[in-house]
């Protein structure tokens, strides 16, 4: 574990050397991951993790660039792209990354569907 100074504060932090892509892969393997949101964070988050091997979907609004986006990143409606309400539904780990307008009035619904 490493020690970084975060302004002044020193944390421990596991380093890749101690949980490394195949340790990852290995605890989330039977895990849905949901990128809620594809706008400015969710398209590089969601890539990098379907990329390396994990389950990924996408949840975005329809009719929206970000839906378009998506699509065109090769996310498929219906399979590992859908409504948010959906995607929150079908996964096992969100991701929340809407922009903080948008976290605040759809939290509600995300909340809901939490599951222990």
């Amino acid at each position: 574990m490493a020690k970084l100074n975060f302004g002044g504060v020193e944390e421990n932090v596991v380093t890749r050397d101690e949980f490394p892509l195949e340790k990852a892969r290995e605890v989330l393997k039977d895990e849905v991951i949901a990128i809620i949101g594809y706008g400015v964070q969710g398209p590089g988050q969601a890539l990098n993790l379907r990329d390396n091997g994990f389950n990924v979907i996408v949840g975005q609004r329809k009719n929206s660039r970000s839906w378009d986006k998506a699509v065109d990143d090769g996310f498929v409606p219906g399979e590992t792209l859908f409504e948010i309400d959906e995607a929150a539904e079908k996964c096992t780990v969100i991701k929340y990354l809407l922009s903080d307008a948008a976290q605040i009035e759809v939290f509600p619904r995300i909340k809901e569907r939490l599951r222990p």
